[in-house]
């Protein structure tokens, strides 16, 4: 699932391609799943004319600012994302939305999976989910004095609060157990239950974790060899870590959880 580096890249990319420009026409498909709140000829008409002044981004979800009460918004769920042509040929059958700019540049929201959501809002951020958002730990990391605040008024394991969005928006499955191997923590430690030193250690690991993956465009064969991130997918029991120690997984808050026994201990 795209988390916050994804949604960050495509944010950049739809920045550098399209903004500023004026959207002469917008593509779209009947799907009533995908586009929410709004129907598919009415986004489109809603955008056609508009200038793109700005592309915004909170946790996993990313929305544009072309004018007053005017703010398609984009979830990308499972499989969504963004890509851009000057071609149709190039527009994959999974494409749900396409502006097309004046210079002829067009920009395709595809969702395989049509888990994800095109909606159209006057404010974006006053509505849910933006509105029911945490921080966002690339763009507004608390200081650690409110970082050890909020944690300690949380019961739940820490696994199951960094994947809280009303904690932190954009953490996934992932970045929570990468931030708590680099950070030696069991994931079954209550929040409340953290050393200072080790509430330190979430914070500068989930800004380190995320910084890198933004900076290199959530491109993971740029990630670090010594991450857990290469080893933890698929329940595999032979996994390893890359100096061999034996990755472990549990279920926790309904998600699977990599960790490392030998490194966070209980």
């Amino acid at each position: 699932m795209p988390e916050l580096a994804e949604v960050e890249s495509w944010r950049k990319l739809a920045e550098r391609e399209i903004q500023g420009k004026v959207i002469q026409s917008v593509f779209t498909t009947e799907d009533d799943i995908v586009f929410d709140q709004v129907k598919p000829k009415t986004f489109a008409k809603q955008l056609k004319g508009k200038t793109v002044n700005e592309i915004l981004r909170k946790g996993k979800h990313l929305w544009m600012d072309c004018g007053t009460a005017c703010q398609p918004y984009f979830h990308f769920g499972m499989s969504g994302s963004f890509y851009v042509y000057t071609d149709t040929a190039e527009r994959s059958k999974w494409v749900k939305a396409e502006l097309l700019m004046e210079d002829g540049t067009r920009l395709a929201y595809q969702n395989k999976r049509r888990i994800g959501k095109v909606r159209f809002h006057d404010d974006a951020t006053a509505v849910p989910p933006i509105s029911k958002l945490g921080f966002d730990p690339y763009l507004d990391m608390p200081a650690i004095s409110v970082f050890r605040e909020k944690l300690g008024k949380r019961k739940s394991p820490i696994k199951s609060v960094l994947l809280d969005q009303a904690f932190a928006a954009g953490v996934g499955n992932w970045i929570a157990d990468e931030i708590l191997y680099q950070g030696k923590i069991h994931p079954k430690t209550h929040a409340c239950d953290l050393s200072d030193a080790q509430i330190k250690l979430v914070k500068s690991k989930m800004k380190s974790i995320i910084d890198l993956a933004v900076r290199v465009d959530a491109d993971d064969s740029k990630f670090p060899k010594s991450w857990l991130f290469h080893s933890r997918w698929g329940k595999n029991l032979e996994a390893t870590t890359h100096d061999g120690k034996r990755i472990e997984f549990l279920t926790i808050g309904g998600r699977t959880t990599a960790y490392v026994p030998e490194l966070q201990k209980a």
